[in-house]
């Protein structure tokens, strides 16, 4: 087949970057890739997944895939972009019945996975899936290949796209459907405030099937030249030597390795998923000799939408920032569903005003996979018809900060945003969960009736060792409380 594919952004900027720059390293074997052998081996993978499929166009087709954090799974994830599917990236580390689910909500029409994974496709694919999808095993890439020609013709992206699905803390993990424009939105809003460059290094240590991972730690470093530096799973004692070698004696005959510059990133180093604890963050500070962690906001239904600037400044401790560049943010009183404008946030009694944040711009999601309902009850339509607003269901307030914002960069200015669930007494979502987080019975002891209605109180304590977290740091709060409170519960709850 011809060594053709369509000029999508993404494929665009990758050939223009220098073909012999170094575009991924496997840190443990020293496998290196470069640019130059990325859209070559791109238009072979994409065309051993139409064979597999028996058709030639696949354009909206879902195609998961099992494949290790690698330069495979970049390539795994560009073919799909250039067969016009829609990517289903999955985690080996979920259970069959789990993977069973997405395949089964999603439709998919081809399983792909690499020679590692291949035991766990099998797996899954002996469950009893609704359709049962092609299966494809793809060879490990050994790098070195040849520099191939490919022409990028037809600007039409069709329907490519990423498919993530929530971590269903909540409810049934839902498809969430990141189309082509939407993820070019995403990157180019990262790359513009967080100075992605040629010269960096990121070191990868994320699970690839949320969106920091994919976003922020692969089609980002890709869209401007970056190297992008494998090391999955996270192992501390791993990270901290590969931080220390440039900077130590070098093995005869060997070359010290580049250093790193980003670590998911040094010297900017982010801090996402969870709250950012502020000892913690001081701690950073002290051992890494005053380099403060820059914190963000981001779901996997808007990637990254709030940030905190590169500066020092700009980095205050429990805020999450301004709106990156292309996101719009507004927040929505809490109790009387007014938008709190500028100027707004403090009431007639001198209160802070709280209220939901609220976002749209090209880097919001289109649909939730198949559930109308579920994606109608989470936009509002814009009072000034320039479009609906996604509702996050995270609450904040808006404060100024004289101290930052003098950057010189336009999206970086103005009243910063600071998520109220960095404090240990009050509710973090506004949609109704009846969940809230307390320190200890004594915490508990002053009455809240003043803050909260009567609903949102806390009715029983219970005092456990610890609260699982899944991969991203992140409680399932349906598993939480089917396990913590197991004599009340009747599954209703959920």
């Amino acid at each position: 087949m011809a060594s053709t594919l369509p000029k999508l952004p993404l494929f665009d900027a990758i050939a223009r970057h220098n073909p012999d720059s170094t575009l991924a390293v496997h840190s443990l074997s020293g496998r290196t890739f470069k640019y130059g052998e990325l859209l070559g081996d791109v238009c072979k993978a994409r065309n051993k997944f139409q064979q597999a499929a028996g058709k030639e166009d696949l354009n909206g087709d879902r195609i998961a895939f099992l494949v290790e954090n690698s330069y495979d799974y970049v390539v795994t994830l560009l073919a799909a972009f250039a067969a016009r599917a829609i990517a289903i990236p999955l985690s080996p580390g979920f259970p069959a019945a789990e993977l069973q689910y997405i395949l089964d909500q999603s439709e998919a029409s081809l399983l792909v996975s690499s020679a590692k994974f291949a035991s766990k496709a099998s797996e899954v694919l002996a469950t009893e899936l609704s359709v049962k999808p092609a299966f494809l095993q793809l060879e490990k890439h050994q790098g070195g290949s040849a520099h191939e020609q490919v022409s990028l013709e037809n600007e039409d992206a069709g329907n490519a796209a990423m498919m993530l699905y929530t971590s269903g803390t909540t409810n049934r993990p839902k498809g969430v459907l990141l189309p082509s424009s939407v993820l070019t939105a995403q990157s180019q809003s990262l790359m513009q405030a967080w100075e992605y460059s040629p010269a960096d290094r990121l070191l990868h240590v994320l699970p690839l099937h949320h969106i920091h991972g994919t976003v922020n730690a692969i089609l980002t470093p890709l869209f401007a030249g970056s190297s992008i530096e494998f090391m999955f799973p996270f192992n501390p004692d791993k990270v901290w030597r590969r931080f220390a070698a440039p900077f130590l004696p070098a093995e005869e005959g060997k070359p010290l390795p580049e250093k790193i510059t980003f670590f998911t990133v040094v010297p900017t180093v982010i801090s996402g998923s969870a709250a950012l604890p502020t000892p913690v963050k001081k701690a950073w500070a002290d051992l890494s000799r005053g380099n403060i962690l820059l914190e963000r906001y981001g779901m996997t239904e808007v990637g990254m939408a709030l940030s905190c600037g590169l500066g020092f400044a700009d980095r205050v401790d429990a805020s999450v920032g301004w709106p990156l560049p292309s996101v719009q943010a507004r927040l929505v009183d809490v109790d009387s569903g007014d938008v709190i404008q500028p100027g707004q946030e403090i009431d007639a009694q001198g209160r802070e005003r709280s209220g939901e944040i609220q976002l749209r711009g090209p880097t919001i999601f289109r649909e939730y996979w198949r559930n109308p309902t579920a994606t109608a009850s989470e936009f509002v339509e814009g009072e000034d018809g320039l479009g609906k607003w996604f509702k996050t269901g995270d609450v904040a307030v808006r404060r100024p900060v004289p101290s930052a914002g003098g950057s010189g960069h336009e999206w970086a200015s103005g009243d910063m945003y600071f998520i109220q669930g960095r404090k240990s007494a009050d509710i973090i979502k506004s949609g109704g969960e009846r969940s809230a987080l307390s320190r200890s019975s004594a915490s508990c002891s002053p009455s809240p009736r003043d803050r909260l209605v009567n609903y949102k109180i806390p009715q029983v304590l219970r005092v456990v060792d610890d609260i699982p977290r899944n991969a991203m740091g992140k409680i399932n709060k349906k598993q939480l409380v089917k396990a913590v409170f197991a004599e009340e519960f009747s599954g209703d709850e959920m």
